[in-house]
């Protein structure tokens, strides 16, 4: 049960938008995923078990006090609800507790993880104070389970020593015999030990109705990006035109402020084409609707003719290939990240794809070649090294558009040179989207598009946008100097 609900979370984690990931950490997350769970699988497999066995005890003890003296069980009947009504009183408040508790477990794993890769002085304080307050909320949860218990356990042996008296009486009446007292405290023994067991096990499904609650968060969490039903543009190796009608866009965090304003234009399959702007423009927003991270408010992008909200999102995002400003390595070794875009990539693949984006000659320098390990994150190499996998990585699925954001910043002047050579031999082959700032590569483009504030405000080429528009000419004489 607990793989199928880990399952569960993680399948339906992955199909969220990146809007989810704004409003919740994936630390955080991540906790539920593993803590929580683990937790669940603790009480389905031990105390769920308990629960069991001492209710079957529970019922089977009271036929036997039944059939031994009916007067004494009513007596224990009658104490039932004072047993009862504390342990829903205590367990509601431990529930509560128990969530708090996880979800200040959560707290200090996303610090310590944070920690972790950006180490700061200050952060031992910080982490002591967040271990302190998950043991603050543990320890209310411990006592309150306590007093719990110490009540149950009162109340049962309570009831108990009334059911001596009452018995002693009986017996000392002739109204019923030693043996058969002897036997009924017998049976009431066993039926108040399970009474004191299910107590304590109750406070355990408490705990774990509170990660509960936790993971069905996550599963009751809407999916904002809805799969389409049409056949799509699988095929990667063949090219497809692209357009944008009047696309408007906010982010559902910020929704009072626009970052794409009535944006429309059009690619022709085979054709570079740079985006240039100031910072918000809505540059790397673009690349997030192309790929259905978001879907815009209004307006239309097509592919090929077909609105992208039609095709199915394995099919479109597999028409592109994206690299990313900061490029994301996973732990591992540098032939898995390269192949996570393609399993079933050949070494020849391989091979053509790490020319292409000049990494063949530095990875051929480790000892280990493509097996090394980089560690999370990729923490083993430089920042032109990760960019540059990144680029090879997009290479090798082939795909029908190239999306470069910023894909060259993090390289030396050299390694910039291979890229803008090998992106040059791609004209045509694919479509290339760059998000660029410097002017060897924004003079590349077929056209440059310039955005600001979320507006197209100019088309072009670089020449034709340094008569036409002041902004681009400002641009051209500080941003892109040499």
């Amino acid at each position: 049960m607990s793989a199928d609900i880990r399952l569960a979370v993680f399948d339906h984690l992955v199909h969220m938008h990146p809007g989810y990931f704004e409003d919740n950490a994936p630390s955080e997350i991540q906790s539920r995923i593993t803590t929580d769970t683990t937790l669940l699988q603790t009480v389905i497999g031990s105390s769920v078990s308990i629960a069991l066995r001492n209710i079957l005890m529970f019922f089977g003890g009271m036929v036997l006090l039944f059939l031994t003296n009916a007067k004494l069980s009513l007596i224990v009947l009658g104490s039932v609800p004072f047993v009862v009504l504390p342990v829903i009183f205590f367990g509601r408040r431990v529930r509560t507790l128990s969530r708090s508790s996880q979800d200040r477990l959560a707290d200090v794993g996303s610090h310590a993880g944070e920690s972790f890769r950006h180490i700061k002085g200050a952060d031992m304080r910080s982490f002591a104070s967040r271990v302190e307050e998950a043991l603050r909320v543990s320890l209310q949860r411990v006592w309150l389970r306590s007093v719990l218990i110490a009540v149950v356990m009162l109340l049962v042996f309570g009831a108990i020593a009334m059911l001596l008296w009452v018995g002693g009486q009986d017996v000392l009446a002739g109204n019923t015999s030693p043996g058969d007292l002897a036997a009924f405290i017998f049976y009431a023994f066993i039926v108040a030990g399970s009474v004191g067991a299910i107590s304590e096990v109750w406070s355990d499904l408490q705990r774990a109705a509170g990660a509960t609650e936790r993971l069905i968060e996550i599963l009751e969490s809407p999916w904002a990006i809805v799969d389409g039903h049409g056949g799509g543009q699988s095929n990667s190796d063949q090219l497809h035109g692209l357009s944008l009608d009047r696309v408007n866009f906010t982010y559902p965090s910020r929704p009072e402020q626009a970052v794409l304003q009535d944006v429309s234009f059009a690619i022709a399959p085979g054709e570079m084409v740079a985006l240039v702007g100031p910072s918000g423009a809505g540059k790397s927003t673009l690349f997030d609707l192309l790929q259905r991270f978001y879907d815009p408010d209004s307006g239309v992008i097509s592919l090929a003719g077909d609105d992208i909200r039609s095709l199915k999102l394995q099919d479109l995002r597999g028409t592109f290939g994206f690299v990313p400003q900061d490029p994301v390595l996973f732990a591992g070794s540098l032939r898995e990240n390269l192949t996570y875009a393609k399993e079933n990539a050949s070494d020849e693949e391989i091979a053509t794809a790490l020319k292409a984006a000049n990494a063949g000659d530095f990875i051929a320098a480790l000892p280990k070649g493509l097996e090394t390990r980089v560690g999370e994150g990729g923490i083993g190499l430089s920042g032109g090294q990760r960019q540059r996998l990144a680029i090879a990585r997009a290479l090798l699925l082939k795909p029908s558009f190239l999306l470069l954001d910023e894909a060259t910043s993090a390289l030396d002047a050299e390694s910039e040179q291979y890229i803008r050579q090998s992106v040059e031999a791609l004209k045509g082959d694919m479509t290339i989207l760059v998000i660029a700032h410097r002017l060897s590569t924004v003079r590349q483009a077929n056209r440059i598009l310039v955005l600001e504030e979320g507006a197209l405000i100019a088309s072009g080429s670089h020449d034709e946008l340094i008569a036409s528009n002041p902004l681009y000419a400002r641009f051209a004489n500080i941003q892109f100097s040499t």
